[in-house]
Parts: C-alpha cells; sequence; structure tokens
C-alpha cells in the first residue's frame, strides 16, 4: 500500500482551510527532480451534478511506453462544500483513498488541476504533494488565475502564466493548433521538468495521457461501466 503523511483532518469550515492553506504554502518546495522518473500516475476526479458522491482514480503509467502498470478506482462522498480555489478540501479525501491502495508508488504525480497557478500557491497538485511526500504538477484544462500571450500554435511552445509579477505556471501547446493546457509545478518539482513530463506523456491528444485515462476511469466508473477497487 502507498503511503501519505495525515497532515490535518478534514473537518473544516471554508474559512479554517483558507487559513490551512495560509499555513501550508510555506512548506511547498518547488525544486528539480532529485532522481529519473520511471513510473507516473495520473489523478482526476468526477462527480454527477448536485450529488455528493465523488468517483476518484489514479492510473499509473511506464513514463517511456505509457503502458498501464497499474490503476484503482475508489467511490467515496464529500464532505466538503463546493468553494471555488478550495477544491482541494473537497477531492482530496477521496484521491488519498485511492493512493493508499496502490501497491506501485509512481515516481511523479499529475494532477487534474493546479500547482502553485493557485490564488494562495496551493492548488490540489500543491495540497496533496505534501500528503503523498512525492513529485506533483498540475496539468489544467482551464486557468483559475494568471494571464500568459497565447503560444505559437505548433507543440511544445509555451509561455509563462504570471500572477502578481510571479511566474507560477505555462500554457502549454501539447498539440499543434489545439487549446493549451496550464501547467504548474505542485511540489517536489520546477516548472521545466512539469512542462518536460507532460510534452513526454503524449498519446496525440490535447490531454496527456496519466490524467486523461484518470478521467476515462472516473467516468467508467461513474457511469457504472467499472466497480471500484
Amino acid at each position: 500500500m502507498a503511503r501519505f503523511n495525515n497532515l490535518h483532518n478534514w473537518t473544516l469550515t471554508p474559512a479554517e482551510a483558507v487559513a490551512l492553506q495560509q499555513q501550508l504554502r510555506s512548506e511547498i518546495r518547488i525544486e528539480p527532480l532529485t532522481r529519473p522518473v520511471e513510473t507516473i500516475a495520473g489523478c482526476d476526479i468526477s462527480f454527477n451534478k448536485f450529488e455528493e458522491t465523488v468517483y476518484a482514480g489514479i492510473v499509473v503509467l511506464q513514463l517511456d511506453t505509457l503502458e498501464v502498470v497499474e490503476e484503482v478506482g475508489v467511490i467515496s462522498t464529500a464532505t466538503f462544500p463546493y468553494v471555488p480555489g478550495l477544491l482541494s478540501f473537497r477531492e482530496g479525501p477521496a484521491l488519498l483513498d485511492a493512493w493508499a491502495k496502490l501497491k506501485i508508488e509512481p515516481d511523479v504525480v499529475m494532477f487534474d488541476g493546479q500547482g502553485i497557478a493557485h490564488p494562495r500557491r496551493i492548488g490540489i497538485a500543491s495540497h496533496m504533494g505534501l500528503f503523498i511526500d512525492r513529485p506533483a504538477f498540475g496539468c489544467a484544462k482551464s486557468v483559475l488565475v494568471g494571464k500568459y500571450d497565447e503560444p505559437a500554435p505548433e507543440r511544445g511552445n509555451w509561455s509563462p502564466m504570471v500572477h502578481y509579477r510571479e511566474v507560477i505556471g505555462a500554457a502549454l501547446r501539447t498539440k499543434d493548433k489545439v487549446n493549451p493546457v496550464y501547467v504548474s509545478p505542485g511540489h517536489l518539482i520546477d516548472m521545466e521538468t512539469a512542462i518536460d513530463l507532460t510534452l513526454r506523456c503524449n498519446g496525440g491528444y490535447r490531454i496527456p495521457e496519466p490524467t486523461r485515462r484518470a478521467h476515462n476511469l472516473v467516468n467508467a466508473l461513474r457511469r457504472g461501466e467499472r466497480a471500484a477497487d
């Protein structure tokens, strides 16, 4: 079973969650990787509208071949309300439940969400990175905060995302003439490495393979096409 740090409990009000984010942000470390990457995981969450059931999935891939080596899906109930900027408090417990079921601890974890590209610099990839103590980064489909110039239309081009004069991520073109994805380091990784890994996880789609396959997994769970682990 994969282990994680028990940093705090999840029985919090939104105001308490914001205060906790301000406290935890000082523990986030944005730095180059210290060892090579052989496995990379993608994490995603799915909800039905107006329901509190959470469908969480983690898919672990071999980086060089993008073959799936393990996948875990769990179904649970959210106890925290939907509040923009506090989604990790709604989604985090279910992802940790899934993490605890993994037999293989991946070298790096990609989240469908934000790292430091967040108003308080602690999106889900940063928050969960502190829990799992693994290099973690966000690869989001939309912007939470930050402005950027449109990158050149060819795959591999990117432009910095800036918020209050701080570079917090990158708008990265993963496919020619397709909208960029928004990559931001979360914890124990730097932006250049997060960009490189996103591009190496190319399956021909806009969304990189780890989070794309995690997305497919949680949707299969939600539709009842796959059982929880």
